[in-house]
């Protein structure tokens, strides 16, 4: 086989720069500006490496060719089982320079991008004539077919991008507020009134006879469902001492253990320790003593419960000038109120002239800031984490995408800038899509089928 005649060049490397700029200077002249968008994977399962999440945070702005001339390709807008589904077509062109210069460069080195050398299946193209997101679904790297044996575009074949919870935030608002009102989303409604501290009616008051200062669990006992019913002897002159129960669970138990005694009335008049009955339907084993004391303080009375707490409040009281510094703990409802103050010690030693100070820790940074779009916010207690789509500062709504778990209500969530308790929140599979109709075509199918009947779909 002979080799090509040496004097004729077949496409030189001067021939093949001059074709690349024509082109490139073609496609400034007649093209669109679009926003070239990168796929990057965030997760993947192990076994198929089929994807769990991905996410568009970079943004390129390049010059491309719209083949299209009379309208969108693709089958337009077409009536499906679950409503109007948009399958619009685009097909542009675009530099292969001008891509290997200015974007392929800035993916090399990333991991989290799998083809960084060429457009890649699954890149998004934003489209500013329609304001759309498109999919590039094939790119076509041979067309035309070696001019001068060399190559010069890309064409990317293109359908409009169907929202599947990707994360999309490329700092270009034109850009990520075209899906923010798409993808499966969860409202959040916020504790709505501002925190208010506790404060109690004035200080507790001295017992002077002998009253329960704490009790003493020596055996927690098992599986109790609920926290079994505490009751004290009474004193043979004087007032009877109330005490209440709380429960400790392994995780994932409904059964478990006495964890506390607490104190609600340390009782008066007392000549000798008490008996603790502990009393259960369920659990049994759990052993406590009462031990008695003089200078006891006595319970303290709420004037008002506060608003916003999230969790009990540091409570401190004055030390005991001769015996036992008293300790407390509040307890608080789902509206972040301080229902009650109870005494896991009431203390001894304390005298009548003495002045009894208790301080209350207020809520703080339950209600405060702005969230940002697409920022990601946290669940303080269950840990939950989610991506914001949209916050109403004046209704306390935010709704939130790319759930990883539950939300629960009463705990706060945060973000970079805000915190707020939340208050409830809505049905986790609130699917957002201008075109669906699946939940109307349920409701009217409802209304034609009957499934209380043992054979919808015949006589019987």
């Amino acid at each position: 086989m002979s080799p090509l005649n040496p004097y004729f060049l077949q496409g030189s490397a001067s021939e093949q720069r001059l074709i690349q700029d024509l082109i490139n200077e073609q496609l400034r002249m007649y093209g669109q500006d679009i926003v070239y968008m990168p796929r990057k994977y965030i997760g993947e399962k192990t076994v198929i490496k089929e994807n769990i999440h991905t996410k568009f945070d970079d943004s390129f702005r390049l010059e491309a060719y719209l083949s299209n001339f009379d309208g969108f390709g693709g089958q337009g807008d077409i009536l499906s089982k679950f409503g109007v589904r948009s399958t619009d077509e685009i097909t542009l062109i675009v530099s292969r320079e001008r891509y290997e210069d200015f974007i392929s460069p800035f993916l090399q080195d990333n991991p989290d991008i799998k083809v960084s050398t060429r457009p890649e299946e699954g890149d998004l193209i934003y489209f500013p004539l329609d304001n759309a997101l498109f999919e590039i679904k094939y790119v076509e790297g041979k067309r035309p077919f070696y001019q001068l044996n060399n190559l010069y575009v890309y064409e990317l074949r293109c359908e409009l991008f169907e929202y599947e919870d990707e994360i999309i935030d490329t700092s270009i608002d034109e850009v990520d507020r075209t899906i923010e009102n798409f993808g499966y989303t969860i409202t959040l409604n916020m504790v709505a009134n501002n925190a208010a501290p506790l404060t109690i009616s004035a200080s507790p008051s001295i017992i002077p006879t002998n009253a329960v200062s704490y009790i003493d669990l020596i055996n927690d006992g098992y599986n109790y469902a609920s926290p079994p019913r505490i009751v004290i002897d009474p004193p043979a002159s004087g007032t009877q001492a109330e005490a209440v129960a709380t429960l400790t669970r392994l995780s994932g138990n409904s059964y478990g253990s006495i964890d506390k005694i607490l104190i609600l009335n340390p009782g008066s008049g007392y000549t000798t320790p008490p008996k603790v009955n502990i009393i259960s339907n369920s659990g049994s084993g759990a052993i406590a003593t009462a031990v008695i004391n003089s200078g006891v303080l006595g319970p303290i009375q709420i004037s008002n419960g506060g608003l916003g707490y999230i969790k009990e409040p540091n409570i401190t009281i004055s030390s005991s000038p001769s015996g036992r510094t008293a300790i407390a703990t509040a307890v608080i409802n789902s509206s972040g109120s301080v229902i009650s103050l109870r005494y896991i010690d009431a203390g001894s030693g304390y005298l009548n002239a003495f002045v009894r100070n208790v301080s209350i820790e207020s809520p703080v940074g339950i209600s405060s800031g702005n969230y940002i779009f697409n920022e990601q916010v946290y669940g303080q207690t269950s840990g939950t984490k989610a991506y914001v789509k949209r916050w109403d500062s004046t209704t306390r709504t935010l709704e939130v995408s790319i759930i990883d778990g539950n939300f629960t209500p009463g705990e706060v969530i945060v973000g970079a800038a805000a915190s707020y308790k939340l208050s409830s929140t809505n049905n986790m599979d609130d699917f957002k899509d201008a075109y669906a109709e699946n939940i109307v075509i349920e409701q009217e199918a409802d209304d034609i089928i009957d499934f209380t009947e043992r054979n919808p779909f015949g006589d019987y």
